[in-house]
């Protein structure tokens, strides 16, 4: 039985999808300001462990950063509906430009939906 990161592809597949959900933020107004220019690179190569694993691939993640703590890791971050919103819009383009099934797809977007919603921390 194989895992969702072998069926997609696996790092060439998240390589992909993080350099091109990268590549709408680093032009977003909402998003690019949260954002410290020298920042970019670790950010990129931190989603991309962290989607990785999360999806069955290596646990580097975990290895160098401990559990994920994804609520606690963004409160320093404002998160409004417009922030979430300009984050799902980001990955919808980043998934727009790579090549998944459509089954994988689906199941992808219900968690970034899942993850997006749960990051919210400032009332609109």
């Amino acid at each position: 039985m194989s895992t969702f990161y072998e069926e997609v592809g696996g790092t060439e597949f998240f390589e992909e999808l993080v350099s091109g959900f990268y590549a709408v933020v680093a032009v977003d107004p909402i998003l690019s300001p949260m954002y410290p220019d020298k920042d970019w690179h670790a950010a990129a190569e931190r989603l991309q462990m962290f989607l990785e694993q999360y999806w069955g691939g290596p646990t580097t993640y975990s290895e160098e950063r401990g559990h994920p703590r994804l609520r606690m890791r963004h409160n320093q971050f404002f998160i409004d509906s417009k922030a979430k919103d300009a984050w799902l819009s980001a990955f919808e383009r980043a998934l727009d430009s790579v090549t998944i099934t459509p089954e994988h797809r689906a199941e992808l977007w219900n968690y970034l939906e899942l993850a997006a919603n749960s990051l919210v921390n400032q009332p609109d």
